[in-house]
């Protein structure tokens, strides 16, 4: 089971682009908050293993557990 306490723990420096409550004020970026668990830990494996390419996102990526990951989905699987 993910522990959303650790994943807003770790999702403290992911609030730079996409908002401290997962909502951006960029465009850029897009919001996280609320988006399904499943979806979001596709994303994040997809950029730490290559499957998707962008500078900013592969290397935040890069160093993240299978654990950080499922982690940092269910706390912004559990905002609204």
């Amino acid at each position: 089971a993910a522990d959303v306490a650790a994943g807003k723990a770790k999702a403290a420096t992911c609030s730079g682009c996409h908002g401290a409550a997962g909502v951006s004020a960029n465009d850029a970026w897009p919001n996280l908050a609320g988006q399904k668990k499943s979806y979001l830990v596709k994303q994040m494996k997809d950029f730490r293993g290559g499957k998707r390419n962008d500078p900013m996102m592969s290397s935040m990526a890069k160093p993240l557990s299978d654990a950080d990951i499922e982690n940092i989905a269910a706390y912004y699987a559990s905002l609204k």
